[in-house]
């Protein structure tokens, strides 16, 4: 992208793999003029200077939001409130307020109130990560083809949801907009689920007495192998999404409860059918994420592609 960019300056609330991600792709893409960082840690902000992510630094929130016309909280979603609190004063009018949170609706609920008038506050959640954190994981490629969702408010200014939805595309997503409460029940499915069963499964395999963790280590198959990568993501963002998305976790880990006994009975009696079925059936499933370019032959997943 050439040309005037779409924001004078961006501040980033927040550093990790998004935060720093989106400092490289922005600039890289020419999206905005300067980029201001700030997080709570004096050691990140320092290796975020070191890294030459970002043109202003500080340690205080407020003071990095300050002439900001897109300001990107990018920090777990147990921590949006106190952050939205902090930042308030210094948002100035006409200014775009988003987040890259894996919950919606708790976000809603704890921006919100803390929204200045004139202030345009706009949901957003990329979906693209790796299990890396830090500062120095983030890559300029990580947003392409993969989808950012944004869960605007019913009185949403339109202008505002289209400079957004420019940026994201500007980044290389695909965006997509739908309701708050709807995002959650999906992401309960398609990414909180398999992430906390993950992390049950290898949990399990460290607590069994009668395979050493050795074995478990030399003979890992790409199955569990692929667990592991799950399991590794960061603990502080995972504790998080299950707080705040509490009901649509635990509803989807019920109807997942009552399939996994039915296939318990299924092994239990023999019923070879009854697996091949669903076996079968689930394949087209897969068959229909490579169809949609959402996977890829790279070993990593194309999750590590540097520019």
């Amino acid at each position: 992208m050439t040309g005037t960019p779409l924001f004078e300056r961006m501040a980033l609330i927040g550093i990790g793999l998004i935060g720093s991600s989106l400092a490289q792709v922005a600039r890289q893409r020419g999206l905005v003029g300067e980029i201001a960082i700030s997080t709570r840690s004096p050691e990140t902000l320092r290796r975020a200077e070191e890294l030459d992510l970002g043109d202003i630094y500080s340690l205080d929130a407020a003071v990095a939001v300050e002439g900001a016309d897109l300001v990107i909280l990018c920090v777990p979603v147990g921590a949006n409130e106190s952050v939205a609190k902090s930042i308030a004063p210094g948002l100035k009018k006409g200014a775009i307020l988003t987040d890259v949170g894996s919950t919606k609706g708790s976000v809603m609920e704890q921006v919100s109130p803390h929204v200045p008038d004139g202030v345009h506050f706009i949901p957003g959640h990329p979906i693209a990560g790796t299990e890396e954190s830090g500062p120095d994981a983030g890559f300029a490629t990580l947003f392409d083809q993969r989808w950012c969702i944004l869960t605007p408010p019913e009185n949403v200014d339109s202008e505002a949801l289209e400079k957004l939805s420019a940026f994201w595309r500007g980044c290389g997503s695909d965006v997509d907009k739908m309701d708050a409460k709807h995002h959650d029940l999906v992401l309960a499915i398609v990414s909180h689920l398999p992430h906390l069963i993950a992390y049950n499964i290898v949990g399990t395999a460290d607590d069994l007495e009668t395979v050493t963790k050795s074995e478990v280590i030399k003979y890992s198959a790409s199955g569990f192998r692929d667990f592991t990568r799950l399991a590794a993501s960061d603990p502080t963002m995972w504790r998080d999404v299950c707080l705040h998305n509490k009901d649509a976790i635990l509803e989807m880990l019920s109807r997942f409860s009552e399939d996994l006994s039915a296939m318990q009975r299924a092994i239990r009696w023999g019923d070879g059918q009854t697996l091949f079925d669903l076996f079968t059936r689930t394949r087209s499933i897969r068959r229909s994420i490579i169809e949609a370019g959402q996977e890829t032959d790279a070993p990593d997943f194309g999750r590590h592609a540097k520019d």
